[in-house]
């Protein structure tokens, strides 16, 4: 039996109760696009092709694991079995149809956050994600402005995805079992923005400073971007800290430098 690799950040769903609640989660139905990132053993993989008539593309890094897949579904003739590192896999070569993409996964931690901003890239073609995170990204992913866990991640997502949080998953439900819970969380990829940003590299730099130290005032950490005087121009108070402010908040101070700038 092919063990966890660390490197890798491994660890194998096997909990069947927990396999069955992510898939009525997701609700995959015949005739939909279907990908799955890193698949590991197949826990999930084998409920997927059930539900959608046996058509799926799962993208694998662990070149030891592929034989293990290609063994384990060997009937499965409409499985496209993909390795390659999701990081930098081009899930646009994926979409050969019409058809949104759905995305599931069991993201290891150490790549989770990067992967979800690769994704970000494909948004315009993807229906919806579902993934099994660590259960402090899932609170970050989701949280709103007040909250502890609201942040940098927060806002970047939600900006381009509607989040929520679905359920928790117990150390236990994996093998090797990790030192942390994990979590569900569904992501919309948003049709319309509801605040739209000029420059959106120019949000992500507004965004990224103004978090830069959590403890410091919006006048401390932008006060290389941003002047008092502006900031009370779009009705924004400098004394203020990163974490009271709403997305719109954000967007509008990337807005206002654009201005300034003319572009």
């Amino acid at each position: 039996m092919h063990k966890a690799r660390k490197r890798f950040g491994q660890n194998f769903l096997h909990d069947a109760g927990i396999i069955d609640r992510i898939v009525k989660s997701i609700a995959p139905k015949p005739g939909q696009h279907v990908i799955e990132i890193g698949p590991g053993h197949g826990a999930l993989t084998e409920p997927l092709l059930d539900a959608t008539g046996g058509e799926l593309d799962v993208v694998e890094l662990d070149r030891d694991l592929i034989p293990i897949l290609r063994t384990k579904f060997f009937r499965a003739e409409k499985l496209r079995i993909h390795e390659a590192d999701a990081l930098s896999f081009d899930f646009g070569s994926l979409a050969t149809d019409e058809r949104p993409m759905r995305l599931v996964g069991n993201l290891p931690y150490n790549i989770s956050t990067p992967l979800m901003f690769h994704l970000l890239n494909y948004a315009d073609r993807i229906h919806d994600m579902h993934f099994m995170l660590q259960k402090e990204v899932v609170q970050r992913l989701c949280a709103a402005p007040g909250d502890n866990a609201y942040g940098r991640l927060g806002i970047m997502m939600q900006y381009h995805c509607e989040a929520r949080y679905l359920f928790t998953v117990p150390p236990g439900a994996f093998t090797p079992a990790p030192k942390v819970e994990s979590a569900i969380v569904r992501l919309n990829p948003r049709k319309t923005l509801p605040f739209v940003a000029k420059d959106p590299k120019k949000f992500e730099i507004v965004v990224r400073t103004a978090f830069g130290q959590r403890r410091k005032t919006l006048r401390n950490n932008l006060k290389t971007l941003i002047s008092d005087a502006q900031l009370e121009a779009i009705g924004i108070n400098p004394g203020a800290r990163a974490e009271t402010l709403g997305i719109e908040q954000f967007v509008n101070i990337a807005n206002a430098l654009s201005d300034a700038e003319g572009s």
